[in-house]
């Protein structure tokens, strides 16, 4: 690694991080200078208590919330790519069916959710469906883009020496749109997170199989704010972590050959 790779990674960690700290800062004094309470606003000390206090319960809803989560993910990872892979071998297929695609990215979760969950008898199925739909899409979209972006000069290459279309797919397509699909997964990994919030806040599901968007509104029922900002800080780190792990993932599949992973020469 060169001195100036080391201060670009540098950076990148420790820029967000600075910024992290004043702004907890910030908000701790302001809390304490104003004299809000904290049943309105609690201060990041209140948020911590309730945190440590609430672990058993907050954590529970976590896995319950990732679990659904990466279900989505996962689905939405497989049907998506599939359904790309038949775009691109086809316009007919794809003039016909992306408008579809759009319409499921255009329409709010929130609007449908009732309906999917009334129709899927299983709750935590129907949570899945709904967290599916909307993180497919980018999937579907980057994963398309990058199989039809290929250089035609290489694209000609593959024609001159009689490569068959699946020789092409494997050996061309495929390996032009990994970045592609890896910038999709990146952007589907925080919908999954999102599409799962959303989708518990309209199925309202309670007891023991309760994600973090229940105890969000039970916390906020009961006043207890600083359990509701706990809970929306678990939701958050858990849609960085997402974000990072695709981004890790990325590196580990492209770093030694695709340009847009390797470090800039110095």
């Amino acid at each position: 690694m060169t001195p100036r790779a080391g201060n670009g990674g540098l950076l990148r960690i420790g820029a967000p991080v600075l910024v992290g700290i004043v702004v907890i800062a910030a908000w701790y004094a302001l809390v304490k200078v104003s004299g809000v309470q904290k049943v309105l606003v609690p201060s990041p000390v209140d948020v911590a208590e309730a945190l440590i206090e609430d672990w058993g319960l907050l954590s529970h809803s976590l896995l319950i919330t990732l679990r659904i989560t990466l279900a989505a993910f996962l689905c939405a990872t497989v049907l998506g790519t599939l359904i790309a892979f038949a775009f691109a071998q086809s316009r007919v297929v794809e003039a016909s069916f992306f408008p579809y695609a759009v319409l499921l990215q255009v329409t709010p979760i929130v609007a449908i959710s009732p309906l999917i969950v009334i129709w899927v008898r299983n709750t935590e199925a129907a949570l899945i469906v709904c967290a599916t739909i909307v993180a497919i899409f980018p999937v579907i979209s980057n994963t398309t883009l990058g199989l039809r972006s290929v250089d035609p000069g290489l694209a000609n290459l593959f024609r001159m020496n009689r490569a068959t279309r699946l020789q092409t797919l494997l050996r061309l397509r495929i390996p032009g749109a990994a970045p592609y699909f890896f910038g999709g997964l990146r952007i589907a990994s925080g919908l999954a997170l999102i599409g799962a919030v959303v989708a518990e806040f309209v199925a309202g599901t309670g007891g023991h199989g309760a994600g973090l968007a229940y105890q969000i509104l039970q916390a906020g029922f009961q006043l207890k704010t600083p359990r509701l900002f706990a809970a929306l800080l678990l939701i958050t780190v858990a849609g960085v972590v997402l974000f990072l792990a695709m981004v890790w993932l990325s590196r580990l599949a492209l770093g030694h050959w695709h340009e847009s992973e390797l470090a800039p020469e110095s």
